[in-house]
């Protein structure tokens, strides 16, 4: 007994150094990346679902929610509804992980090259809007990879159902998608819709954060500790910030799809040509297509990205933004003085 309570104190101390140890920006890392895997996992129908309606309007979005899980039931399976989320997973958890990472950076930055800043809403929309198209830079070619795959819409051989005629299945897996992908097109293939992302992400990832920061400060001290105030801040600024930029991400979806459409035509091109083409064959309503949808998956996912974050944040041990820019001007200051003299 003895030797089990040493070897877990033994265990437990040893944890202990390795957090102490650990830098700042890998902390904000690791838990921005499962903050993010947790919760893209959790909303994976939702989110299978709403591709499917930005792309495929005709077989989908005629037959509504209840009647698309429905068919994706019957035809895929329970595994259907998680089409895709394996690159999903894998690039959310890095995109995450920069993206919070990398705005907790920028933001301090900010605040140490320009001593004079205001520490309001503005700063969180520049250096969310920076973070944001910073984590979008470095993981785009997972998200046309799971965009890829969520798209397609295959019969399992599983399931014997009548009058299902079987699919080609372009893309058998991640890497297959990502090295079919590469040899058509090459690299700029990887990054196919990468503007319409950049154009959705930067004001979106900027709102985000200043909606989000902004309500908090409309919240009384005693209660801005309070998750569940935390929660419904984040909810809204996500619903808010997805409102004003949705029209994007259906351009990015279309474009990302174009080669394994077959409505596709070859003179679509860039942004605003696939902008043009999708109001003049379906109309306005069409860049807002899936938004209802879209709705019901952001507050979810932005609650338990939001409670995931700063469970991780505490089990890391990792101080509160405001503590941490005091900490880090406090040290940069006291370095100061002893590096000039040395």
């Amino acid at each position: 007994m003895e030797k089990k309570r040493d070897d877990r104190e033994g265990g437990i101390m040893f944890w202990d150094g390795v957090i102490e140890g650990m830098p700042l920006f890998a902390k904000e890392l690791i838990a921005g990346g499962v903050a993010g895997g947790i919760a893209k996992t959790a909303v994976a129908p939702l989110e299978r679902i709403k591709i499917l309606f930005q792309t495929r309007r005709a077989e989908f979005q005629s037959i509504g929610l209840l009647g698309s899980f429905s068919k994706i039931a019957k035809t895929e399976g329970s595994l259907g509804f998680y089409r895709g989320n394996g690159a999903s997973v894998a690039r959310i958890v890095p995109y995450a992980a920069l993206h919070y990472m990398t705005y907790e950076e920028y933001r301090r930055w900010i605040i140490l090259g320009i001593p004079g800043i205001g520490r309001g809403p503005v700063l969180d929309l520049i250096a969310g809007s920076f973070a944001g198209a910073t984590a979008v830079l470095c993981t785009y070619p997972l998200d046309l990879v799971r965009t890829k795959l969520a798209y397609q819409v295959v019969g399992s051989p599983k399931l014997n159902v009548k009058g299902l005629l079987p699919t080609e299945q372009a893309y058998k897996g991640i890497q297959d998608c990502f090295s079919k992908t590469y040899k058509e097109a090459g690299v700029r293939g990887l990054y196919r819709g990468v503007a319409p992302s950049l154009y959705g992400i930067f004001p979106y990832a900027g709102l985000k954060f200043y909606f989000y920061e902004e309500m908090k400060s409309h919240v009384p001290e005693d209660h801005k500790k309070d998750i569940t105030v935390k929660l419904a801040c984040g909810s809204v600024a996500g619903l808010l910030g997805q409102t004003f930029t949705y029209p994007l991400d259906v351009v990015r979806r279309h474009m990302q799809v174009q080669r394994l459409s077959a409505s596709s035509s070859a003179d679509m091109k860039g942004t605003l040509d696939t902008l043009v083409m999708i109001v003049q064959r379906n109309g306005w309503k069409q860049l807002f297509s899936g938004l209802s949808l879209n709705y019901l998956k952001v507050v979810p996912s932005v609650a338990i990205g939001f409670a995931g974050y700063d469970v991780m944040k505490s089990f890391l041990r990792v101080p509160s933004r405001d503590e941490t820019v005091v900490e880090v001007t406090t040290n940069r200051r006291n370095s100061q003085p002893s590096s000039l003299h040395s």
